[in-house]
Formats: C-alpha cells, sequence, structure tokens
C-alpha cells in the first residue's frame, strides 16, 4: 500500500457522516487490543482555543522531556499534521503501516454491519499509533462535544481541560450554552482533576456542578496570574510566576488559552504527575504554533490568516484587528460554510474592512462566493465575489501591496488550508 492509497482509504470513510456515539468505536478498539488504554492524557473540549491550549500543553512537555503524542482537528494542509509525535507529524511510512494493519478490521466489521466513521478510524489510528510508539502522555482534543465523542473512549485522563465553551455545532450539540457545556463536560471524569477556562456563567455553573457530582477537584484559569510586557503582530511577553515567558500566538485569546495551559501544568505538577522546570516551560510556551489562526503569513504587506468560523471565533479576530492594525485601510478576502453562523460572523467584521473579496470554499457545505457577497454587501463599502481562489488571492496581495493595506484572509479552516501553501510559498 502507498502513502496515497492510505489517505484513500481513510477518506473513503466520510461517506459515512458524523455519528456521534461510543458502541462502534468501543467494538473497533477492542479488535486492536484497546490501545487507548496503554496511555496517558490530557483530554481536552471546547468550543475556541482547543487547538492552541493543546499546542502549548505539547510544546511545554515535550521540552520537559516526556515523549508526547498530540491529536487534533482539523488538519490545515497536510493530514498528518492530525497525529505527532514530539510536535512533529508522523512519518508517511507510518501511517501507511497503520492504515494496512487496521483497515481490513474496518471492512470485517462493515460486513457484520458496523460502520465506522473516518474520525472513528482517525482517532483509532492515532491511539494505535502513539501506543506502538510508547509515547509517555498524549494531548487529546476532541472532535464535537465530549460525552459521545470518539476520544471519550480513554480510562480517567491524568487532566480534562475545557476551553471557552460558545454556540457551535448546535443541531448536534444543544441550542443553549448549558447543553453545549453538558456535553463537553462529559470528558470530567472521576479520579482526575479538571481544569477551565474563562467561561460565562451558566457554562461555569454547569462545569462547576459536574467537577461536584464526580467528585473532581477544578482549577480555574483565572488562578493562572499574568503581567503583560509587551504586545505586537509577531509575539505577547508576558510574565507568569517570576518567569518571563514569549508566545508567537497572538491576540487577547491566546493570553487566555495560556492561562488555561499554565493552569493545567501546574494543577498537573503540584498533583506529582507530570516535572516540568521553568526552563522547559519557557522554551515550550516560545515553541508553541497554530497554523492559521491568526497567522502572520507576510509583513510587507501585513497578511494575516485565521480560520476562525465561529462567532467566538470572529469576535477575537476583530479584536485582534482593531488592535493590532488600528487607523488604516484594511482589506479582506472571506470565504465561510453554509452551516456557520455567517450572518453573526459577518456582523462582527462590520466597520473592519474598506474592501471584501468573497470566495468559495472548497469544502461541499460552503456558502457560495456570490451568496457570501450578497451578505457583505450591507456591511461593507466595497464587496466582489471571486469564482477562483487563487485569482482571488492574487488580486487582494496585490491590491495590499500596492496601496500598502493589510490583508485578513478569514472564515473557514477549509479555506485556510487551500491558502496556506500559496501564502508560505510566497510570503
Amino acid at each position: 500500500m502507498t502513502y496515497e492509497q492510505a489517505i484513500e482509504k481513510i477518506h473513503s470513510l466520510l461517506t459515512f457522516g458524523s455519528r456521534p456515539g461510543l458502541d462502534r468505536m468501543r467494538i473497533f478498539l477492542e479488535k486492536l487490543g484497546n490501545p487507548q488504554d496503554k496511555l496517558k492524557y490530557i483530554h481536552i473540549a471546547g468550543t475556541n482555543g482547543k487547538g492552541s491550549v493543546c499546542a502549548m500543553l505539547s510544546a511545554v512537555l515535550v521540552e520537559a522531556g516526556y515523549k508526547t503524542g498530540l491529536f487534533i482537528s482539523p488538519y490545515i494542509t497536510d493530514f498528518r499534521e492530525r497525529i505527532q509525535i514530539n510536535n512533529r507529524m508522523i512519518s508517511k511510512e507510518m501511517l501507511t503501516e497503520a492504515v494496512e494493519k487496521t483497515f481490513p478490521i474496518i471492512e470485517e466489521l462493515r460486513n457484520d454491519g458496523v460502520i465506522i466513521t473516518e474520525f472513528e478510524y482517525v482517532n483509532a489510528l492515532q491511539f494505535y499509533i502513539h501506543a506502538n510508539e510508547k509515547c509517555d502522555i498524549v494531548v487529546l482534543e476532541t472532535g464535537m462535544g465530549g460525552l459521545l465523542d470518539c476520544t471519550n473512549t480513554i480510562l480517567p485522563p491524568l487532566c480534562s481541560v475545557i476551553t471557552t465553551i460558545g454556540l457551535d455545532h448546535t443541531a448536534i450539540l444543544g441550542n443553549t450554552i448549558e447543553e453545549i457545556a453538558w456535553q463537553k463536560c462529559g470528558i470530567i471524569k472521576n479520579g482526575s482533576i479538571a481544569v477551565t477556562s474563562k467561561q460565562e456563567e451558566n457554562a461555569m455553573s454547569v462545569i462547576e456542578c459536574t467537577c461536584k457530582s464526580r467528585n473532581v477537584e477544578l482549577f480555574k484559569s483565572e488562578s493562572a496570574k499574568i503581567k503583560v510586557i509587551s504586545e505586537s503582530l509577531e509575539s505577547t511577553v508576558f510574565e507568569y510566576d517570576g518567569t518571563e515567558l514569549e508566545l508567537h500566538l497572538i491576540g487577547e485569546h491566546q493570553l487566555e488559552n495560556a492561562k488555561t495551559a499554565l493552569t493545567a501544568l501546574k494543577a498537573l505538577c503540584d498533583s506529582g504527575k507530570i516535572i516540568v522546570s521553568k526552563n522547559a516551560l519557557k522554551a515550550g510556551m516560545a515553541k508553541a504554533v497554530n497554523p492559521a489562526r491568526l497567522e502572520l503569513m507576510g509583513k510587507n504587506p501585513v497578511v494575516l490568516l485565521d480560520g476562525a468560523h465561529n462567532p467566538n471565533g470572529i469576535e477575537a479576530l476583530s479584536k485582534a484587528v482593531k488592535k493590532y492594525l488600528p487607523n488604516q485601510k484594511r482589506l479582506c478576502l472571506m470565504g465561510m460554510l453554509a452551516d456557520k453562523d455567517s450572518a453573526s460572523s459577518i456582523n462582527l467584521l462590520e466597520g473592519l474592512f474598506e474592501e471584501v473579496f468573497t470566495v468559495t470554499v472548497n469544502n461541499p457545505r460552503t456558502l457560495s462566493a456570490e451568496e457570501l457577497a450578497e451578505k457583505c454587501k450591507q456591511h461593507f463599502p466595497k464587496v466582489e465575489a471571486f469564482d477562483n481562489n487563487k485569482k482571488a488571492l492574487e488580486t487582494a496581495l496585490d491590491k495590499a501591496k500596492n496601496e500598502n493595506m493589510p490583508l485578513v484572509i478569514c472564515g473557514s479552516l477549509y479555506l485556510a488550508g487551500e491558502l496556506r501553501p500559496y501564502l508560505s510559498e510566497n510570503g
């Protein structure tokens, strides 16, 4: 089997969609010898900030000397971003070999009427690979929700982390913050500790009640006291516990994510579950990367790439644009999916851009460039729809350079994944 054939096998399961529930996953893992039970985890759920908190935790643990597995989703440009060891994508050979050995079980189960989805299979693959590679700790990001997410087949983790909760995936997780918080809290297990980011009052109540009912000690990010020293488009420098830390993930929201990661690390160290020196903390935080999250892709002109796709994420983007790119004309290239709250997101961006170019995201769930343009016309002075994404990007880059305008690309992680390679080549 070639790497390309392995990827084709994985994506062939996409046709089965997303199907919450753990029974299928448990049957499959049993066939694999329950690799998930051989590992220790930091389990992360939430609406926004999961990827950034995962990046910080993983980077620090690697610097502290732990062989660290990382599972995140979605990927931006390379499928193997989802399964990493020591902050490096696994090799193509490793992924191919794992698919070769495990995919026949998928086909066997299908014959028995047990249908495994793509996300379930990818998650099982990471359990299988991280167990075979004998990782010390795996930083494990949920896909959607928590309670019925297929990552939730693990034993009690070292720590459960709940990042900021907002309204997303409401068709599956519920229409209120309380319902969504309850789903996220499904990862909190007796015999573990829990950490939460700053939350809306109703979400925090659900988290507190869950921890109390499961006899789990809860640590809040507000306990991490930080003092900002400097902020720029390239990094934020702040003091924490007498140590000066530099973070290359920018934006006010990343300080909350940093406080969440620092709270988790301190709770784990204080409970004797891990050992992290100040040097490891300093080096790890400085090395944390999370592509397409307010990522600076160019300086002349300034090009920011952001995959925010829900109101919470767009609000963070809006604040960052006002803070780091004040008092100037700005250009936006935007693409969104039809099943996201595009109206609220566009409202949050109103007044920020002199001109907006809309594109069609390369995804079946996309909102067309023309439909998005119509939604934008009430909120921005000039809006233009493009039928070719590369042409839209080239036009935007030329205009940004010629008119000395910052360019912000936003609206979808899928769009970010499509355009990021081009930006990397031409940055």
